[in-house]
């Protein structure tokens, strides 16, 4: 579990943001919307997701629009805020999308 102390600090926060440039900081999270060629292509991602969420106990928010897969990581045992733990997640879900093909989006 996170806690307010794993909460990634304005320096951390741009650091991963660096190594993970499918992902963008707003709201208090890590945010990142891929699009994938097919509605069922996106559901393969989804379901990738998924079995990272299980594996790591930790699920992100998640909105599926035909083709897009939008993604929200924050911790609520942190307040809401971003964690170590988010960026972890966020860094095993880019490697899935680019398993798949799933190319990453501007945030709107």
């Amino acid at each position: 579990m996170a806690g307010k102390q794993d909460t990634l600090t304005p320096e951390r926060i741009e650091a991963v943001l660096a190594a993970l440039p499918d992902w963008q900081y707003r709201l208090g999270g890590l945010v990142a919307v891929y699009k994938t060629p097919t509605a069922a292509a996106a559901l393969e991602l989804i379901a990738a997701v998924g079995r990272l969420a299980e594996e790591q106990n930790h699920h992100p928010d998640l909105d599926w629009r035909y083709n897009r897969v939008h993604l929200r990581y924050t911790s609520h045992d942190a307040g809401g805020k971003a964690t170590e733990r988010d960026a972890a997640a966020a860094a095993a879900v880019s490697a899935a999308a680019a398993r798949l093909g799933a190319a990453a989006q501007p945030v709107a």
